[in-house]
């Protein structure tokens, strides 16, 4: 789920405004290959998670790890602050602890992970983007932060 109506009235240009729907319905309709409407073949994904290949086939990896860890995986857009080429998306990613993630088996938990991400455009598509999720906050929600303690 995303709020295309907070698009709509953001985005720099009515191409950029669909670049940028398209990379988030990717998520939400579990779709990666709306990733190939949203971004450029040599786009940057800034940071790479580790193993992560550049580009967007190793977004559309990490995308598949994620649905399976959160087969219910919905992103809402709180909001979008563009200017030219530009924009910034402060949004949330919800869903219920289904499947391993990071080596950690499923809870049942549900879980609300903070994004924040920047996006610049080339061309009218996406060419970078710059995130940052609450991972540690992920990983309070279902219980495995802070880690157990050692044994004596």
């Amino acid at each position: 789920m995303y709020s295309m109506a907070t698009i709509q009235t953001s985005a720099s240009t009515v191409a950029q405004k669909q670049s940028l729907e398209a990379f988030y319905q990717a998520f939400s309709d579990k779709n990666p290959n709306f990733l190939d409407e949203a971004v450029t073949p040599d786009w940057q994904d800034i940071p790479l998670a580790p193993g992560q290949v550049p580009g967007p086939e190793g977004l559309k990896t990490l995308m598949q790890m994620l649905f399976t860890a959160f087969p219910d995986l919905q992103i809402i857009i709180d909001d979008v602050i563009a200017q030219p080429d530009r924009a910034g998306v402060r949004a949330r990613m919800i869903g219920t602890h289904q499947g391993e993630i990071f080596g950690l088996q499923p809870t049942g938990k549900p879980v609300l992970i903070a994004l924040h991400e920047f996006h610049h455009f080339k061309h009218n598509r996406i060419s970078h983007t710059w995130h940052l999720e609450d991972w540690f906050g992920m990983l309070h929600q279902i219980g495995a932060w802070p880690p157990a303690a050692l044994p004596s």
